[in-house]
């Protein structure tokens, strides 16, 4: 099938972005270097096209219900402009996606103040939306409940811009006060007079703040943004740095499969809320798990890779890399990867195999750096 491409893959392509492939979409992955593009968001500001993202919006008299039973947080504490990070699980309680809930203004209304019917918006991972709309769907009819969900990522672009002065920006451009807003609140804003969902969220362990845009609109708001384009590499590199997830690589279904409480995201589960899984994470959360995901840096001379090997000190295999990389900003190799247990205490000693070589590592606390 041919790839899928954001609304402003032209663009990229005429300010020198190199593409890769990823969820099934053409992304850039560099459009500089991912040195030059990292410092940008540690050290000031840059802005990633997210536009691969999944947007699925639920409203009616039973989303709020439809939404508590298909994800793991307790979406009934949010009040609108308030947003979660939240799993969804399958019935033995493995990671299917991790996504973010934002609570929109009730149907009909801007007004927060004014009930109205329940809606939400949530960003599944790339490539998986087709699939999440029609687990929703799905439910909803088993469950006769009254919602109505729809598929928008072909509607919308996102963007990402993030850094610490990211809020200073984001502000000037818009026509609305955003700087007010908290970690992880939104409002609609609007931005060179179109309406946007802006959200002080992101996935790059700085503050920032993520922008929902018609698709008709993308490249006119994109310039607005005087600062540096930022791609996939850049965003890998950072996530990494602040310890946080990628879908396919630190969970996969398929290959893979983890609970939200051997990834290290147990904080997104609610076990007082019902929800597919839940019962599988009640006994898992009471018996403990046997391997946990950790974060670890390289003594020795190398750079670790999704899958390469992870042996304790006698050499036997206890593990695989998830994720890894050299980090910019610590000039260090460090990295992710499932273990058992009791070798997840920070400071155990492993050797991580790079192309055929037992390398030297650490056990650290993750995130790996200081985050927002």
């Amino acid at each position: 099938m041919p790839l899928q491409t954001p609304p402003l893959r032209d663009v990229h392509a005429d300010r020198g972005a190199k593409f890769t492939e990823f969820g099934g979409w053409d992304m850039p992955v560099e459009f500089d270097s991912i040195q030059t593009e990292h410092a940008a968001v540690r050290e000031d500001v840059g802005i990633f096209d997210v536009s691969h993202m999944g947007q699925l919006s639920v409203t009616g008299p039973d989303a709020t219900e439809l939404m508590q039973r298909l994800t793991t947080n307790d979406v009934t504490q949010l009040a609108v402009g308030d947003s979660q990070y939240a799993a969804i699980t399958n019935e033995n309680g493995a990671i299917i996606d991790d996504t973010v809930v934002y609570r929109l203004p009730d149907a009909g209304s801007d007004d927060p103040d004014v009930e109205g019917e329940k809606s939400y918006l949530f960003v599944p991972n790339a490539g998986t939306d087709e699939a999440t709309h029609e687990r929703w769907i799905s439910y909803r009819n088993k469950w006769d409940l009254e919602a109505t969900v729809d598929n928008q990522t072909d509607e919308f672009a996102m963007f990402a811009v993030q850094g610490p002065d990211a809020p200073d920006l984001v502000e000037r451009v818009s026509d609305d006060p955003v700087s007010d807003l908290s970690r992880f609140q939104a409002r609609y804003a609007t931005v060179d007079d179109s309406r946007c969902w802006v959200a002080r969220t992101g996935y790059t362990g700085e503050d920032g703040f993520e922008l929902i845009v018609p698709w008709s609109d993308a490249e006119r708001i994109w310039e607005l943004f005087e600062c540096q384009p930022c791609g996939l590499g850049a965003r890998d590199t950072l996530r990494i740095e602040a310890g946080l997830l990628l879908a396919g690589q630190d969970f996969d279904l398929e290959s893979n499969p983890r609970t939200p409480y051997e990834a290290g995201i147990g904080f997104t589960v609610d076990l007082d809320t019902e929800f597919v899984g839940r019962d599988a994470l009640a006994e898992i959360q009471r018996e403990g798990v046997d391997e946990q995901l950790v974060g670890f840096q390289l003594i020795d001379r190398g750079i670790p890779r999704h899958g390469y090997d992870i042996t304790n000190t006698d050499g036997r295999v206890v593990g695989a890399v998830s994720s890894g990389t050299m980090s910019p900003s610590l000039e260090k190799a460090i990295g992710l990867g499932y273990v058992p247990s009791e070798y997840a205490e920070p400071g155990t000693t492993l050797h991580v195999v790079v192309r055929g070589q037992s390398k030297k590592a650490r056990v650290e606390t993750i995130p790996f750096i200081d985050i927002v």
